[in-house]
């Protein structure tokens, strides 16, 4: 502080004459910014008189970081007004541009009642470009909100209707009405689609496809399939009455196919189901490859031998149609779908060795395992305490349940497999939310839009840009 005017905040030094931050705490680098910036004019201070600056100067910062709170404190309230009118005026289907009148009657309001407020409520602002950006941000809040409540459901249906706007555009309505494990049930807007030229059966389906598609969690394609599968007649009754007679549901060879690909699709989604998720362990996932792999075997050979018990919609058909039903066609779509797995995963294939001693150090062998952790993998096996904590811990956790130091070669060989993405989830559901955060026309009826959040990240980007400018800038 008396050297050079400088003191930590947080764990970055920063100059209390032009609060600029330095990234390394040095005494190099202190000097020359010091001697760059500030040379000229304190160069000939006594240490005695730069300490007594010094401390004027943190005194100084103090009142500005007191100062930066309360201003904090009130813009946040005014972050929050607007919000608060914006989710009124969305309510009221009122134009956006309301939010100006408004402000006037609040403001001939304060004049009679609260005059030494006028300023408070002037800063205020709702113009029509701000109400516009605020209701887009409650939709978005509200949106996400929709995405995390869907996947509660154990069960759901869907109300879709159309009609036709001021602008004779028909929009079609999606509705979806959930049960939570509690059996509490809620109703929510899903989407409103617009649909643009025509709006037959299958462009209504195609539109509550799509909008599905976007919360595609708690509607899986595999039960979709199985669904249409056993509804298979009555839609064809259905298509019948409209004139639209679908040929396909009442042939023999496309119907097997059909089968075969719903229980395919059924075990794969299975598959899937364990797969995602978010901080899984690589070997972990490995070992459920692996087992699905297993599982592909046995079912080539039950299904070689006429066997359909891991396949009941296949079992059905061939039931049904007996010398059209191929359980050689079967297998060989099982061979291929094998072949691809064995492709896909053959980088797994590399690292199982790693993986088993990254899962298993009590039982692996050491004669077998890399040199550089053999010594350390005796000494682990040889350990009955951590022999125990072992099983007691997730696998996860065990290894920083190691004492710090004794071994370094194990530890750094768990970091690299606990390092390692098994699958693409994170990107997926990132780009999930993106496109559930795009839909501007989501309202739902029972979530409420999280305000006090939405103020929390309004309320800091407003006061970097107005209190602080370059400076906070480069503290950043």
């Amino acid at each position: 502080e008396g050297q050079y005017l400088f003191v930590l905040q947080g764990e970055r030094p920063v100059c209390l004459l032009c609060y600029e931050a330095v990234s390394v705490v040095k005494e190099y680098n202190l000097r020359r910014h010091f001697d760059t910036k500030h040379g000229v004019k304190y160069a000939k201070a006594s240490l005695q008189e730069k300490q007594q600056l010094a401390q004027e100067l943190k005194g100084k910062l103090r009142s500005q970081q007191c100062m930066f709170t309360k201003s904090t404190a009130k813009n946040n309230a005014a972050v929050k007004a607007r919000f608060i009118v914006a989710e009124e005026i969305a309510h009221a289907s009122k134009s956006f541009s309301e939010g100006v009148f408004l402000k006037q009657c609040m403001l001939k309001v304060c004049e009679q009642v609260r005059p030494d407020q006028i300023q408070t409520f002037k800063n205020v602002s709702l113009s029509r470009n701000t109400i516009a950006d605020r209701v887009t941000e409650l939709a978005e809040n509200l949106a996400t909100q929709l995405a995390e409540e869907t996947h509660s459901y154990t069960a759901f249906s869907l109300a879709v209707d159309e009609s036709t706007d001021n602008t004779d555009t028909v929009q079609l309505s999606i509705f979806v009405r959930g049960v939570k494990s509690d059996l509490s049930v809620t109703e929510e807007l899903l989407d409103v689609a617009a649909m643009h030229g025509t709006t037959t059966g299958q462009d209504i389906f195609d539109a509550v496809e799509k909008s599905i598609s976007k919360n595609e969690k708690w509607a899986c394609r595999s039960k979709v399939l199985k669904r249409f599968f056993e509804l298979r007649e009555e839609i064809a009754l259905f298509m019948q009455s409209k004139g639209k007679p679908l040929s396909e549901l009442s042939e023999p060879k496309w119907l097997c196919d059909f089968a075969v690909l719903c229980d395919i699709t059924k075990h794969l989604a299975q598959l899937n189901q364990k797969l995602q998720g978010r901080k899984q362990v690589i070997t972990q996932m490995s070992d459920t490859i692996t087992a699905f792999q297993r599982k592909l075997d046995l079912w080539i050979c039950q299904v070689k031998q006429d066997n359909l018990a891991h396949f009941p919609v296949c079992q059905s058909m061939s039931a049904s149609f007996p010398g059209i039903f191929s359980c050689a066609q079967l297998a060989t779509k099982l061979s291929r779908l094998k072949t691809e797995f064995d492709r896909r995963f053959s980088d797994f294939r590399a690292q199982l060795s790693g993986f088993a001693i990254f899962a298993n150090p009590f039982t692996t062998d050491v004669c077998t395992a890399p040199q550089h952790l053999q010594m350390e993998l005796i000494e682990l096996q040889s350990d009955s305490g951590l022999r125990a904590k072992f099983q007691d811990a997730a696998i996860q956790d065990f290894y920083r349940l190691l004492p710090p130091g004794l071994m370094p070669q194990l530890q750094l060989h768990a970091a690299r497999v606990l390092s390692m993405f098994g699958s693409t989830y994170l990107c997926e559901q990132m780009f999930s939310i993106m496109n559930l955060n795009k839909n501007k026309h989501i309202s739902p009826q029972d979530l409420k839009p999280d305000i006090d959040t939405l103020v929390t990240g309004n309320g800091v980007r407003h006061l970097v840009r107005k209190h602080t400018g370059k400076h906070l800038k480069k503290l950043n």
